[in-house]
């Protein structure tokens, strides 16, 4: 019934990624785009599923994520807020 499950198929690399994976996923999408998820592996030349593809470019690749620790002004954002809200 439906869908085999993305990482259920053959040649469907799983675990860590490697520099050289990110490194070609990241290029792939700075000159196309993420429009297909489901065609960037195979266009981008990696053995990974599409879903494994998005959810990598959306947690870590993304250039406008940051990355490290919150600045001062995050911090206190965050304990004026708790104040406020408390733990919900």
């Amino acid at each position: 019934m439906g869908r085999i499950p993305c990482c259920e198929k053959d040649n469907v690399k799983r675990g860590q990624w490697t520099p050289e994976e990110d490194n070609k996923l990241s290029s792939y999408i700075a000159q196309h785009g993420t429009r297909n998820w489901r065609l960037i592996p195979k266009n981008a030349g990696l053995q990974r599923c599409g879903k494994s593809c998005r959810l990598r470019w959306t947690n870590y690749l993304r250039p406008d994520l940051k990355h490290g620790q919150f600045s001062d002004t995050e911090e206190q954002t965050i304990v004026k807020l708790h104040s406020v809200v408390g733990n919900r």
